[in-house]
């Protein structure tokens, strides 16, 4: 009888090995576990920007209130002071600034790193170090002589100014970036390009560039994320006409007082041309980054 139930149970189940759906179960509850613990690290690190645009549809009293509302009426009075205010120049100063300086960098990445990939320079090591090695010396260190080059220039105070320095920024992060899109490019498609009579400025143009066109988006778009967050360069190199968006933030900080609701209304501005740009292009941002990771 018992071998008869044994036999009907069959090996590897519940009545002949319980412990079988122990590894299972832990598996579900440590997935729970972490599912639960990224939710929470998320929301953690979205309040900060949750506070905010919340903040932006206060009114000042209510923003300066404390304990903190969380509960009052909406208004857009703080969107209209900021729209109606001298926040256009810094607008088109951040857009000419963030757009040419990425434009160029791409430029000349994609040259660069097609020849420290595909067709290797001498010390190829050296180069890369060179370019890396760019941006560990801090801002603040250089900020003088780039201060008084530029007055002797007669070049302060000059949005062209922040396009050649956010292009140095840049362009090795961008040129780090880009070799590694290029390396993943197999060696047979270059053959028969080559194969086909193809010359340099053709392979690149027509079969190089298809291929990474979401690394390409995805460095434009780390570029275009620097440039418009920079702030150190536009303080200090700028004063009226050429200033941007993270400088007019800090012009709600008058004398007067911090217009806690208005800086939020003016931030959440700010911040919505990088969030556009990012959202438009998510497919390409994921599998630019992705490119490379897996062989």
């Amino acid at each position: 009888m018992s071998t008869t139930t044994q036999q009907a149970a069959g090996p590897g189940t519940r009545a002949e090995n319980p412990e079988v759906y122990k590894p299972r179960r832990k598996g579900v509850i440590s997935g729970s576990l972490l599912t639960t613990f990224t939710w929470i690290a998320a929301l953690v690190f979205f309040a900060p920007i949750a506070w905010m645009v919340m903040t932006s549809f206060k009114q000042e009293n209510v923003a300066a209130s404390s304990p903190p509302s969380f509960f009052f009426e909406p208004t857009l009075d703080q969107y209209k002071a900021v729209l109606g205010s001298d926040a256009a120049p810094y607008f088109l100063n951040s857009l000419i600034a963030t757009g040419v300086s990425t434009l160029l960098v791409i430029l000349l990445a994609i040259p660069a790193s097609y020849a420290l990939s595909i067709r290797p320079v001498k010390k190829t090591n050296d180069v890369l170090f060179f370019f890396i090695s760019t941006k560990m010396l801090p801002i603040v260190a250089v900020i003088m002589p780039i201060y008084v080059i530029s007055g002797q220039l007669r070049a302060l105070d000059s949005i062209w100014t922040l396009v050649i320095l956010y292009t140095a920024m840049n362009l090795p992060i961008a040129v780090w970036m880009m070799r590694s899109f290029f390396q993943e490019v197999p060696g047979e498609v270059l053959e028969a390009a080559s194969v086909d009579g193809a010359g340099l400025i053709k392979t690149l143009r027509s079969v190089l560039i298809p291929m990474v066109t979401p690394g390409i988006a995805a460095t434009a778009l780390i570029c275009v994320i620097f440039s418009w967050n920079e702030f150190f360069f536009a303080l200090n190199l700028t004063a009226a006409k050429a200033a941007t968006v993270p400088v007019f933030l800090i012009s709600q900080m008058t004398s007067e007082g911090l217009f806690l609701a208005q800086l939020s209304a003016a931030s959440v501005l700010a911040s919505l041309p990088v969030v556009l740009a990012g959202w438009l292009a998510q497919k390409q941002l994921v599998r630019g980054l992705s490119m490379g990771a897996v062989k």
